[in-house]
């Protein structure tokens, strides 16, 4: 090893969000969950989390990765949503670090 260079490879560190959604609205029995999976799988594969229906009708997305991809999964899940969602709740919440992206029961 040369002076100066480090002694194990240096590692890129990519900026990481985990944010917490409550959508209400028409948002249950409308294809929701499955809508914003399909969003998800067809541009944002590396995001990772869940989406799931609560009892009280709203549905609860959680998800994780970088913070700029998990921007714009979110605008696209509102584009897509538009006349179904009358309220969104996004809040930042500590890391999880989930390995799969699904649809909870």
């Amino acid at each position: 090893m040369r002076s100066g260079q480090a002694p194990y490879p240096l590692s890129i560190v990519v900026p990481s969000k985990t944010v917490q959604v409550f959508y209400s609205g028409t948002v249950q029995g409308v294809g929701f969950r499955a809508g914003v999976r399909q969003v998800r799988n067809q541009g944002f594969a590396t995001l990772q989390g869940y989406v799931k229906n609560l009892t009280d009708g709203r549905v609860e997305l959680v998800v994780e990765g970088d913070d700029e991809i998990v921007e714009a999964f979110l605008r696209q899940v509102r584009l897509k949503y538009q006349f179904y969602i009358h309220d969104e709740v996004v809040t930042p919440i500590a890391f999880q670090d989930f390995r799969i992206f699904e649809i909870r029961r």
